[in-house]
């Protein structure tokens, strides 16, 4: 994944406009979204909400079982198949085939397989890919917990995704009263659409000189 360089200021500039009410939810671990943007102390929620951090800096995430019965039948899945990639994240597995599309049947069977040997966690698809996450976690969980807390509270809140696992987020927003928007192609729940990344750059731009001249009130409480 490459960040447009200029992604990360903008996103520092917002969160001081909102008063750090900016929040990343991914469902890469938070290692890797720090190690993208270089923000350590920006709100964020990785591996699909299994792991997040407020305001406050402080890393909290939800108590997982070993996985470890798990990984060996996947790492001979992907032995045999070059083009899987397993990935470990902090509490969940992610089995990667977007080079391999035409093994997603047997992806799938595995990671069920894999689901039965664990108590305590669910499957979850994304764009060329099928995980192993906490059965709590999700995006939409996520959300819910920010919009709980300074300081997030009492604001009207933002939404933008691109992949399926951001639907579950969409939904809770809207439910909240906020707005959604679909970054990119696909069938989704979101009200408004974003053509892609640069689109979705060049409205957090504009919305962060609007705050910082005064002209925001439609993007701040």
């Amino acid at each position: 994944m490459v960040v447009d360089p200029a992604l990360p200021p903008l996103l520092q500039r917002l969160a001081q406009q909102l008063s750090g009410a900016v929040a990343i939810v991914s469902g890469r671990a938070l290692a890797d979204i720090d190690a993208l943007l270089g923000l350590p102390r920006l709100c964020a929620a990785g591996v699909h909400g299994a792991e997040w951090r407020a305001l406050d800096s402080h890393v909290r995430r939800i108590p997982v079982p070993a996985l470890k019965v798990a990984v060996a039948p996947l790492q001979q899945l992907c032995a045999r198949f070059p083009g899987l990639r397993l990935e470990h994240k902090p509490g969940a597995l992610a089995l990667h085939y977007r080079q391999a599309p035409e093994l997603e049947a047997q992806c799938l069977q595995a990671m069920h397989d894999a689901l039965q040997r664990v108590e305590g966690m669910a499957l979850q698809r994304g764009k060329l890919v099928v995980e192993l996450k906490p059965r709590g976690a999700s995006k939409a969980a996520a959300v819910r917990r920010f919009l709980e807390q300074r300081p997030f509270q009492h604001r009207r809140a933002w939404f933008f995704g691109d992949d399926v696992t951001d639907e579950s987020a969409f939904e809770a927003v809207q439910a909240a009263g906020g707005v959604t928007v679909k970054v990119g192609e696909g069938e989704t729940l979101a009200e408004y659409r974003l053509a892609g990344p640069r689109q979705v750059r060049d409205w957090i731009e504009a919305a962060v000189d609007r705050l910082e001249t005064g002209g925001g009130r439609g993007l701040a409480p």
